[in-house]
């Protein structure tokens, strides 16, 4: 991979790192150390264990190396010379051992470090000056929790002082808006050791924006012609060794019971289809029956490796909007293109749009063991997707190798605060499994034909998608997806009664959803508690508002409105949660 200007910089600036550290730590063995989007990580395996404190003592070293300017050079060795150069380094020596035969061995000298590395980098460590080291964490080799685990620093590094600081801003912010962090202290989640890791719990506060999610959807997806279905959260092993995901993901399944030895085996379903194709199977099917939309809040059960859980953005237990929609070949383009136009409407409707990207994940002809089907089904389904894709104009990149192994999909990408990418919403084409499972209609000429199926998610994980709206809108949601919209605060305990009868009436509204603090605080304190729990709306009540039978209402984004009657405050709310304003 050729690299720019800046990421070379960040390319040397992790080799300054490693020779701080070897400087420092001589026993430490060197893993690799690339440039990343945002700066550089170098791997380290040591029984020592990384402190802030360390990263402070690397970083003066560091200082040290770029004083000293040296030289960085460039040079190749035979593979028998580079393996003696490098045989106290255990994890070079095997990557020199898996390069091909006749592939050039470069190394690079600063000083009295060398590494095994491709290149390219800057002439002198001296150019490596506006520079930070910001965390240090535990990675596997080669990113395989069967590997050790290593050492890993990350850091950053750019041309001036003036861009370091820039960026080291954008990482406060960012870490202000983390959704672990924001969404505990806000009580939206938690997690619990005793239960384990990437099983979070939903708080009561959590709960409910994931419900106004789903009642959103679910009510969404109705009106455009999905039937809601509801299977079970496990299957024996028949059902996953028909679709092919026994042999293609069951390292990926929570298996009930030994493949080996029992009758029996049961898995958790880390994907709906198979059982929703069922529904499709319960009678025959014509072609007047298609097209068929069937939708499903679906909990799923993925085995991720320890290593690759986040906070609700990924995870082992989730919930998805996960549908399947069986189509004639005729009908295909409209669908896909109605699926893609639900999905845009999800994403608009929640303020994320203008933040993802679109990914055309493709097979790699290659790799053939990933993968079921033909050459000419793949061709096929590609070039169906491509034209519906060019059709809607839709600006995508494509992915080679990152399709499902039953066919292409539109992965909908989107980055967290901290620039990491993920998927948000899959829409797939499949041509392969409906053959699999018998899923059979009579056309029109009378004939038998398997339908085409179209995978798609909505809003995609809602777990997921409650971690991105946490970061975009830093824990202060829309109105309508708050847990609580408005927190009556009674300025003295006399002023009780009048705040239960204005409960009464906005709750009477049937969409309202309002707290009391009815502590005996100052009202100031009550003000700033309700501020950091980051509510759209409070209300306020004191002498004068019982006097004129009104309130006094402040805004989260406007401060203080003023006073107003009962009804028309409750006019406003509910026009602003039924149009879901951002």
């Amino acid at each position: 991979m050729e690299l720019n200007e800046l990421q070379t910089l960040r390319h040397s600036a992790s080799h300054v790192l490693a020779q701080a550290v070897k400087r420092l730590y001589p026993d430490v063995k060197l893993a690799i150390g690339p440039a990343i989007d945002t700066g550089f990580y170098y791997d380290f395996d040591t029984e020592h264990t990384f402190t802030l404190e360390d990263l402070d003592a690397i970083e003066a070293e560091m200082k040290k190396i770029a004083k000293e300017n040296l030289k960085i050079e460039r040079f190749e060795l035979p593979r028998d010379e580079a393996l003696e150069l490098m045989k106290d380094e255990p994890y070079k020596v095997e990557l020199i051992n898996e390069l091909p035969e006749g592939e050039v061995i470069s190394f690079y000298k600063q000083g009295d470090f060398v590494d095994l590395c491709a290149g390219p980098h800057i002439a002198y460590t001296s150019k490596v000056k506006a520079y930070k080291l910001l965390s240090a964490t535990g990675a596997y080799w080669r990113g395989n929790e069967k590997n050790k685990m290593l050492q890993r620093i990350y850091g950053t590094a750019y041309f001036t002082k003036d861009e370091l600081q820039e960026h080291l801003e954008r990482l406060e912010e960012a870490k202000k808006r983390d959704h672990n962090r924001l969404g505990r202290e806000l009580e939206l989640f938690t997690t619990s050791d005793v239960i384990g890791q990437g099983l979070p719990i939903l708080l009561p506060k959590g709960a409910r924006v994931i419900q106004q999610l789903q009642r959103f959807v679910e009510d969404e997806e109705q009106k455009r012609g999905w039937l809601l279905t509801k299977t079970p959260l496990m299957a024996k092993s028949d059902l996953y060794k028909i679709s092919g995901h026994w042999d293609h993901y069951r390292d990926g399944m929570f298996v009930l019971g030994d493949p080996e030895n029992d009758k029996e085996v049961f898995a958790l379903r880390p994907m709906t289809c198979p059982f929703q194709y069922q529904a499709y199977l319960n009678r025959g099917r014509s072609y007047r029956d298609l097209p068929m939309r069937l939708a499903e809040t679906s909990t799923l059960f993925r085995n991720e490796a320890s290593g690759e859980m986040h906070g609700l953005i990924r995870v082992r237990q989730f919930t998805i909007s996960e549908g399947h929609l069986m189509c004639t070949p005729e009908q295909l383009a409209d669908e896909f293109k109605g699926c893609l136009e639900l999905a845009i409407y999800m994403l608009k409707t929640l303020g994320l749009y203008e933040d993802v990207s679109y990914r055309f994940s493709q097979w790699d002809p290659e790799d053939r063991e990933k993968y079921i089907g033909t050459d000419e089904q793949w061709a096929e389904a590609q070039d169906m997707m491509k034209e519906i894709l060019d059709k809607l104009e839709i600006p995508y990149v494509i992915g080679i190798g990152e399709a499902a192994f039953y066919g292409p999909k539109l992965d909908i990408q989107i980055k967290n605060v901290h620039g990491k990418e993920d998927t948000l919403i899959t829409l797939q084409i499949d041509q392969m499994l409906a053959e699999k499972f018998g899923m059979e209609y009579v056309d029109k000429d009378g004939t038998k034909k398997n339908p085409y199926i179209i995978h798609r998610t909505s809003i995609g994980c809602y777990e997921r998608t409650l971690a991105l709206l946490i970061e975009k809108y830093a824990g202060a949601f829309p109105l309508w997806l708050a847990p609580v919209q408005i927190k009556l605060l009674p300025i003295a305990d006399r002023h009780l009664d009048y705040v239960y009868d204005v409960k009464r009436k906005l709750e009477a509204s049937g969409i309202i959803r309002v707290e009391i603090d009815d502590r005996s605080e100052k009202i100031g304190y009550k003000i700033r508690e309700a501020q950091l729990e980051k509510v759209p709306y409070m209300i306020l009540v004191g002498d004068k508002d019982i006097e004129n039978n009104v309130i006094s209402v402040r805004s989260r984004k406007e401060g203080d409105i003023g006073s107003m009657s009962v009804e028309d405050f409750i006019a406003s709310a509910v026009k602003e949660i039924n149009e879901k304003k951002l």
